[in-house]
């Protein structure tokens, strides 16, 4: 098929429909549009029999449900007669069970699913052709007025079109079999095995009075360490029940013919071509490990549905069907993935204490979070706070955090934001107000703007420096304000130099844009311009190489002196030394390019030459961007290789930021989405370490902490919107302890006002009848 199909028969709403995949989504879309219009001739192709299915139980949510409920009562009564519900989850971890209540699952045996989407589809009309491959999509599209595609994650329609809907399949590092066993577990159960071939996890849930899905999951190297790839499945089964003999109460696995694969990830750019739409598996997936894939298959053919009924034509009712699914989708994957790469890494997490265990496997996705968790079972998150620390009454977030001589009364960071409001890199009264505003609202650290060691190291003409006396008198005025009138509240430097990302506008100028006059020159560890058509930097040579850590310790000893409580050297996000650490940037040929070790060598020169002046009690951070977002940039274990090197140079924490090093990145955007990042290098390296990225919440914050991912976080865009963020986070939670003390001045507005009610949305779908 070349181009968009045109409906034959009608011009508006599809009378014709053709359905690939007899799966969950597939069939409760058939049943749905057969529904909304019983005029409408619906015909289903299934490649393999009715009782033929892949997996056990599926879990839906209450909301799903809620969904169903209102849109067809029919099946959601024959769904509710047969569902298992319960509401615990088991962590089961070196012969420790915990066990977290409160979160109410539903499930159902899929071949019982299926079964009821069956005889819905037949009672109200639809065509259901099984054991029958569909006929080649461009002739669907030709015959009908809307072929919706529920044909997998292995989607021959998807393939068909590849070069219009553009699929990214990514496979994981994770190997994992579906399999049951003949009895209910009486929670949702994780379970830890640590074998001499390596780590392997059982997920387990109910979906009948007498049977649980298993599934066996395991790394692809403890996969094949264990033989795994070389027996078939029926010894496999056998080996796993042993190895979860406890968990299984000594009973067998049994399989459909499952076998061990791996999960693929799947999304597309479009999910629509003409008239063929994508559906399920077919247009996205979701990781097991939240339960969302058939979840979100019945939720796609809700909208699906429901768009057809409220658009006037079928191009635009597959437009609004994107529009609304795609963010939902999107959120639901990030979650995904967050899941999956917990468990991919959860050697790194064996030795944490049982109960902080136990909430890290609870809000690894980060969807489950320390408020809601408090919520659905207060008692289990009381126990993880007393184990972590946390006196009576206080967040994580406001329990103490010392490194080297300082200690910081809370675990909130107000992170560095460039300002390009200096004259002649001189902070004024612009800084003194920021700074000091955002230190009366409650933070623990409050982080300057990165501040250049020389007037060539400024990335605009208004950033400020620490380059001249002047400059560190000026600083000095916001010290002593800070300390003075905010008492228990640090304040900290980044110091950096621009590289190649130098001389350009104000950021709300034109950011990255070259100035039009009054250029400096730029220096780089290569000759690469940032930007096709900027300023190409000069190349370092190894006498600037020692002028430069001169000025990087000048400036510290200036920031000494001027009253900082902490410093942080600037290694991230493309400037001068984040480009010698990546590749992309680093195309040096001598003793400072070529191989991790050497691309290390400056920064660790200038890190020596800083601490060597920096007063010994004060401690010493590094921000790293812990990936380009680009392909053949820093990576993720480059990473930990930076980080491990800094840490035996003395760092006292690691700042894990990401980007900003070339232009051509593609990050991965979301919520809390560079906090792995921060985690692994914690766990790897053994070193604290500040998470930042779209933390916009203290539940994010109490979640992120508690857990064990980070130790501190640091919050830009937050503190921009409100300066008391800290502060205001402690009347939100009812907090009154010595992590969040609001200035004599400011008591009056500590309790938190009242706002009015909001409701609930309405159902997506409604039908009467």
């Amino acid at each position: 098929m070349t181009g968009p199909a045109q409906a034959p028969t009608s011009p508006g709403r599809p009378l014709r429909v053709a359905i690939i995949g007899g799966g969950p989504g597939g069939l409760y879309a058939a049943a749905l549009l057969k529904r909304l219009d019983p005029n409408r001739e619906i015909t289903l192709w299934e490649r393999n029999a009715p009782d033929v299915t892949f997996g056990f139980g599926v879990v839906l949510s209450d909301e799903t449900l809620g969904g169903i409920e209102h849109a067809d009562p029919v099946v959601h009564e024959a769904l509710r007669q047969d569902f298992v519900r319960w509401d615990d989850i088991d962590i089961v971890h070196r012969g420790v069970r915990h066990r977290s209540g409160g979160h109410g699952f539903a499930a159902l045996g899929r071949h019982r699913l299926l079964e009821i989407l069956h005889a819905r589809c037949r009672s109200l009309g639809v065509e259901l052709r099984f054991s029958t491959e569909a006929p080649h999509i461009d002739r669907l599209a030709r015959e009908y007025d809307l072929v919706v595609a529920a044909d997998g994650v292995h989607s021959t329609t998807r393939e068909s079109l590849a070069h219009v809907f553009r699929p990214h399949v990514a496979t994981h590092h994770c190997r994992y079999i579906w399999l049951a066993a003949d009895f209910a577990f009486d929670a949702f159960r994780f379970e830890i095995a640590e074998t001499e071939h390596g780590v392997m996890q059982l997920h387990g849930y109910p979906f009948a009075a007498d049977a649980s899905t298993v599934i066996i999951e395991m790394r692809e190297e403890v996969w094949r360490a264990a033989g795994y790839d070389e027996i078939p499945p029926q010894e496999s089964m056998e080996r796993c029940a042993k190895v979860f003999a406890e968990a299984l109460r000594g009973r067998p696995l049994r399989s459909d013919s499952s076998a061990w694969t791996t999960f693929r990830t799947v999304v597309n750019d479009r999910w629509s071509h003409g008239n063929v739409v994508l559906l399920g598996d077919a247009a996205h997936t979701a990781h097991f490990s939240i339960g969302s894939g058939t979840k979100l298959a019945v939720e796609d053919a809700l909208a699906l549905a429901a768009c057809l009924t409220e658009q006037p034509d079928v191009p635009r009712a597959l437009a609004a069907y994107e529009e609304e699914r795609r963010p939902v989708v999107a959120s639901t994957q990030r979650a995904a993935r967050a899941s999956l790469e917990w468990f991919e890494n959860l050697r790194l997490y064996l030795r944490q204490p049982p109960r902080q265990f136990a909430f890290n496997l609870l809000t690894r996705s980060r969807r489950v979070t320390h408020d809601n968790l408090r919520l659905r079972d207060a008692r289990f998150t009381e126990s993880v706070e007393r184990e972590f620390g946390c006196p009576p009454g206080t967040p994580p977030m406001f329990t103490p955090f010392r490194l080297r001589g300082l200690t910081l009364r809370n675990r909130v960071v107000v992170s560095p934001m460039d300002m390009y409001s200096a004259t002649d890199g001189v902070p004024g009264d612009f800084h003194l107000v920021h700074l000091g505003a955002r230190a009366l609202g409650g933070a623990g650290l409050v982080m300057t703007e990165m501040v250049c060691i020389s007037p060539e190291g400024r990335i605009t003409p208004g950033c400020a420096g620490l380059y001249s006396g002047r400059q560190a008198e000026a600083w000095r005025r916001v010290t002593d304000f800070v300390h003075r009138q905010a008492p228990g509240t640090a304040i900290g430097v980044q110091l950096g130099h621009s590289g190649r990302k130098g001389s350009t506008k104000l950021m709300w100028e034109g950011m990255d844009e070259p100035l039009p006059t009054g250029n400096w020159p730029l220096v780089a560890a290569s000759p690469l311009p940032y930007k096709p058509g900027g300023q190409i930097p000069r190349e370092l040579s190894r006498a600037q190489l020692t002028d430069l850590r001169e000025q990087f310790a000048a400036a510290a000893w200036r920031a000494a002196r001027a009253g900082f409580d902490l410093l942080e050297l600037h290694c991230a996000h493309g400037y001068l030394l984040s480009g010698f650490l990546s590749p992309l940037t680093n195309r040096r040929t001598d003793a400072y390019g070529g191989s991790l070790d050497r691309r290390l060598r400056f920064p660790l020169e200038v890190f020596d030459a800083v601490r060597a002046v920096w007063p010994a009690e004060r401690p010493m951070t590094v921000r790293i961007s812990a990936t380009d977002w680009a392909e053949g940039g820093t990576t993720a274990e480059d990473a930990v290789e930076i980080a491990r090197a800094f840490a035996a140079h003395g760092a006292d924490a690691i700042d894990v930021s990401t980007g900003q090093v070339v232009a051509e990145e593609r990050p991965e955007f979301g919520r809390s989405y560079q906090t792995p990042f921060a985690d692994r290098i914690r766990h790897e390296v053994r070193i604290p370490v500040i998470a930042v990225g779209a933390i916009s919440s203290w539940d994010d914050v109490n979640s992120l902490i508690l857990a064990g991912r980070a130790d501190l976080c640091a919050l830009a865009r937050p503190h921009l919107y409100d300066p008391h963020w800290t502060l205001h986070a402690a009347a939100e939670q009812g907090y009154e302890g010595p992590g969040a003390v609001w200035p004599a001045p400011y008591r009056a507005g500590s309790r938190r006002p009242r706002t009015g009610r909001t409701d609930a949305p309405r159902p997506r779908l409604s039908l009467s009848g």
